[in-house]
């Protein structure tokens, strides 16, 4: 090696070096408060540096975290493609662009660094620069022999050639006067701004605008805007919603193989995004998964395709994401379906192991496995919706009601548009994203609990003509009582039965507060020649559901006694209210 070729290489690692201490420290400052991180950013001796290393979409939350308004300075040392970035999340309202919008961040640019910001527009966003003064203001060239005494009022120049004024609808769009004033005052500089950089350009982008037809000019932006985020993964609705078609492990793609890279190797100057990665809460499959995995086997591209996999899931749910904390939704719905598309593909009864997990990961793309789990979950739901459509529940004209809270909760999150699972706030809310393979035995389970009772009723076929009034019916309190009623003597059917008459039956069931054995068996028994089922079909069949049934009348009548029995408050059994 010549000792010019040294130099250069060690003029190379040093190089390296610098940036993979940059690169660290974005990570530390990230991962803090989003006060704090900017305190840290303004007080970095390589401020501009550490901004422009960020990913866009990293830069996007830190600004929304911090407050645009709180935020100028951060602004200023942003570049080029972050500003692009943020005016292509912000000022879209489906494929329309906001002019409120637009001019909220053109101004708060333009506080951040008024000359740069008039270049940047003037060189590289002509096209919206050119609608956004069509938009904004009336334009007047005067000819040569006119008095400019016979232009309407309100027109201004600033060469006698070239007349503008502010449209009024565009400042009375806007209720709040101080707002109003605000646009009134940026639409002046900016306009001042532009005449002053380049006179000449200033005249041409008029002339331009005067020529601007909105609606072209509006999807040709939006065309273009399209492209930029497709990179990102965000794609147009219509093709981002493809996210959510379920694919079956045999019809999954392997990815292309990934080769070690050396250190030397690795490219600092490709932001990658960490926002998606740090918003990962708990231990799941995919994280512990996606830890396993060695920086040299590209863990950097690896978390490139995460971030790009929730822009696309955020493009197809159709909800702007704007901070960090409304990110973490969707990292952990994401991570939740990830997680269980490793945990199908890896064909293991109990959670995968993390090297399992890792393997899984290396071998397929973070889409497919994806849609694996999210197929998972609409097989699911598809066997709920054809159940629920020949079911004997459903002929009889019955609500979901009739099968309890407990299976409602499930069976209703699994016939959602987007099933989601039953939590009934166990982690404190109702409904969540499925996460494991765990939620997705449940679900089966309460569903499958469902889909047994229904068949067994619809061998016994109850007189639904004949309902008890003022009665909330439930598929459990339909079956006890029958069951009380066949066992009291009386006739068959649904009908409310007497209190009095129902306390010899309610004593027969306990022992030293604990239903007797011989009753479960009773009413096994009764359900087998009412149903036509075996005793050992009925086990095998409805063994769990009927253990669930009878744990809940345990818990519910075990401490009530006979003489307090009160039909307002027993909702297992129907009974006569007085």
């Amino acid at each position: 090696m010549t000792e010019e070729n040294g130099q250069d290489r060690e003029i190379q690692i040093k190089h390296r070096q610098r940036l993979a201490r940059l690169d660290e420290d974005k990570r530390r400052i990230l991962a803090k408060p989003a006060e704090v991180a900017l305190d840290e950013i303004l007080e970095h001796p390589g401020a501009t540096a550490l901004v422009h290393s960020m990913a866009e979409e990293d830069f996007f939350f830190l600004v929304n975290d911090i407050g645009p308004e709180d935020a100028i300075e951060l602004l200023s040392l942003a570049s080029n493609r972050q500003w692009e970035y943020i005016l292509d999340v912000e000022i879209w309202n489906r494929d329309r662009i906001s002019t409120g919008a637009l001019t909220h961040w053109m101004n708060l640019l333009s506080m951040a660094d008024g000359n740069r910001f008039i270049r940047w527009a003037m060189e590289e966003k002509a096209e919206l620069l050119e609608y956004y003064l069509q938009e904004a203001f009336e334009i007047r060239v005067r000819e040569d022999q006119q008095d400019p005494g016979d232009l309407p009022d309100g027109f201004f120049t600033y060469d006698g050639v070239f007349y503008t004024r502010i449209r009024d609808d565009f400042l009375n769009a806007v209720q709040d006067e101080e707002t109003r004033d605000q646009r009134e005052h940026f639409l002046y500089s900016m306009l001042e701004r532009l005449a002053d950089e380049d006179h000449l350009q200033f005249q041409a982008t008029l002339l331009r605008s005067l020529n601007v037809m909105p609606s072209d000019s509006e999807e040709e932006s939006f065309r273009l805007r399209n492209i930029r985020l497709a990179e990102k993964g965000f794609l147009p609705f219509d093709k981002a919603i493809g996210i959510y078609a379920p694919m079956r492990p045999e019809s999954i793609r392997k990815r292309r193989y990934k080769q070690y890279i050396s250190d030397l190797d690795t490219d600092f100057n490709i932001p990658v995004p960490i926002q998606h990665s740090a918003a990962m809460t708990g231990n799941t499959i995919f994280s512990t998964a996606l830890w396993k995995i060695d920086v040299r086997e590209l863990l950097s591209e690896l978390q490139i395709e995460f971030a790009a996999l929730c822009n696309r899931i955020i493009a197809a749910d159709q909800q702007p994401i704007r901070g960090r904390e409304e990110l973490r939704e969707t990292v952990q719905k994401t991570c939740g379906y990830l997680s269980l598309g490793i945990h199908r593909l890896a064909g293991t009864d109990k959670p995968p192991e993390p090297e399992q997990s890792a393997a899984v990961l290396r071998k397929y793309s973070m889409e497919d496995i994806f849609r694996t789990g999210w197929g998972l979950v609409t097989e699911l739901k598809e066997k709920a919706r054809k159940w629920k459509e020949k079911s004997w529940f459903s002929k009889n004209r019955l609500a979901l009601s009739f099968w309890g809270e407990r299976l409602v909760g499930y069976i209703g999150g699994l016939l959602l548009a987007r099933p989601k699972y039953f939590d009934n706030y166990e982690t404190g809310i109702l409904y969540r994203e499925f996460g494991s393979m765990g939620d997705v035995k449940k679900a089966a389970s309460a569903l499958e609990e469902a889909m047994t009772f229904d068949s067994i009723l619809s061998c016994i076929e109850p007189d639904m003509d004949r309902l008890p009034d003022l009665h909330f019916l439930t598929h459990e309190n339909l079956l006890l009582t029958m069951w009380a009623r066949n066992r009291l003597g009386l006739p068959r059917g649904v009908e409310s039965i007497p209190v009095d008459a129902f306390r010899p039956f309610f004593i027969s069931l306990w022992s030293d507060g604990k239903i007797k054995e011989s009753a479960r068996k009773d009413f096994i028994s009764w359900l087998s020649n009412d149903s036509g089922f075996t005793e050992k079909e009925l086990s095998a069949k409805a063994g769990s559901a009927i253990e669930n049934l009878f744990a809940k009348v345990e818990d519910e009548y075990s401490s009530v006694s006979e003489k307090n029995l009160d039909p307002r408050f027993v909702h297992l059994f129907v009974l006569e209210k007085k």
